[in-house]
């Protein structure tokens, strides 16, 4: 059965002027092509173990399902870069510019997000079909040289893709816990419980630091612009908090006593029944958590992962420090190498801390007590991409580093991802700071 037409349907999705932009990147088109060809791929490859009930389940109005993620990733390189820029261009499908639309609303109409898992078609080989259809005209538009503005929108696509694997795996998790069969996405690797080295504490000293890209790589306009900010002398954790140290705060009563926690962080507790993170349970007298892989023992040595920021700040305070502003955890990470626990399809996990393992990226994106905002001077990139980032900048919170489910080469020190406060279906969890 065909689809029909949406509200405010027609061909505003596929518009053929071109955007106006302030993009810019330092890749040549061949290593462009071939990261995209290596993202489109991955995307798919992520999917694929998953059934078409899986791919179309919504378990929650932030989560959307698998195969909203594989057609909304075609959509933004279609709209974006195929309709404007390739004269002969069919779209796939008429409707699929309002099905697939996220929230760009210089665009035009769009399915209510919170509707998404009521489609039951397109079904995932009509989504396959899209898919290669985009990346067959795309494979096109790379046969003729492209301008700046191209090239820069290609890699803002490729990393508009990599931030939907992260958001795919997510959102197959949240999806998949709900299911009392304990489903795993796949066999994945599973260490063994390790002891959890004593916290220690990386000191820096006061001064005026400059945070921010610098703009001579690819960042997202929410990074920039580079600022000058004072940093009054502070402590970092050398390692994330664990969970053995979060069962420490469970058991000294840190869900039921509301001095610990912020007004907005007690009643989000007390409505969601909270008295543990998000996918932790207790069977047989022993706590279990849901991964990837499905149900199993908690390991005390992983760092604690699924909290909200009312959690992480709760604990914080019960542990006598705080959570460090995003600009000392630029200033900690602006010295180290961007190495950690990225996204492996054998893990998917946070890994189990030993050793005296200090980066501060991978394994668990860590809440910050900054609220997203704007940096001094910001300007979004003009035309309908500037609506990627700077519409959000209220009532969020920044985190730092990346997780266990961020694709490789995806983060940098001056990355910022944020989120709603109460969220807890994120790979989130918190590194310490004190004031020295």
């Amino acid at each position: 059965m065909p689809l029909k037409r949406g509200r405010g349907g027609g061909t505003g999705p596929y518009r053929k002027e071109r955007e106006t932009i302030e993009l810019s990147t330092a890749l040549d088109q061949e290593t462009l092509a071939a990261r995209f060809g290596e993202t489109r791929a991955l995307t798919e490859s992520l999917a694929e173990p998953l059934s078409a009930e899986d791919q179309t389940v919504q378990s929650m109005p932030d989560v959307s399902p698998t195969k909203w993620h594989r057609a909304h990733t075609s959509w933004f390189f279609e709209t974006f870069l195929l309709a404007p820029r390739l004269s002969d261009y069919q779209p796939f499908h008429p409707a699929y510019g309002f099905l697939f639309n996220s929230y760009y609303e210089g665009v035009g109409a769009r399915h209510a997000r919170n509707e998404r898992g009521l489609l039951s078609r397109p079904g995932i080989d009509d989504i396959a079909s899209y898919r290669r259809h985009v990346n067959a005209a795309m494979g096109r538009l790379f046969d003729d040289a492209l301008d700046e503005d191209g090239l820069a929108l290609v890699e803002l696509g490729i990393n508009h893709e990599q931030q939907h694997q992260e958001l795919l795996l997510m959102d197959i998790k949240h999806v998949l816990s709900c299911n009392p069969l304990d489903p795993a996405y796949g066999d994945l690797d599973v260490p063994a419980p390790s002891e959890t080295p004593p916290l220690s504490w990386i000191r820096h000293p006061s001064g005026t630091m400059e945070i921010g890209h610098n703009g001579s790589t690819f960042s997202f306009d929410n990074e920039s612009p580079r600022h000058r900010v004072y940093v009054r002398p502070f402590a970092m954790g050398r390692r994330p908090v664990t969970c053995g140290e979060w069962l420490a705060f469970i058991d000294d009563g840190g869900y039921h006593h509301s001095d610990l926690w912020l007004s907005d962080g007690w009643a989000a507790a007390i409505a969601g029944q909270w008295d543990s993170p998000l996918y932790w349970s207790r069977v047989d007298d022993e706590w279990h958590i849901f991964t990837l892989a499905g149900s199993r023992r908690l390991n005390p040595a992983e760092p604690v992962c699924h909290l909200s920021y009312y959690e992480a700040d709760a604990y914080a305070r019960w542990a006598g420090a705080r959570l460090p502003t995003e600009a000392e955890w630029e200033v900690h990470a602006a010295a180290e190498a961007v190495d950690g626990n990225f996204l492996d399809p054998h893990v998917l996990h946070p890994s189990p801390i030993s050793g005296d393992r200090s980066s501060p990226f991978g394994d668990v994106w860590q809440w910050t007590s900054s609220a997203y905002s704007p940096y001094p001077g910001f300007e979004p990139a003009r035309g309908t991409v500037g609506e990627y980032n700077g519409k959000f900048m209220v009532s969020q919170y920044v985190l730092r580093g990346g997780c266990c489910a961020t694709p490789q080469g995806h983060v940098r020190p001056t990355y910022r991802n944020f989120f709603p406060p109460a969220a807890r279906w994120a790979f989130s969890g918190l590194r310490l700071a004190k004031d020295v």
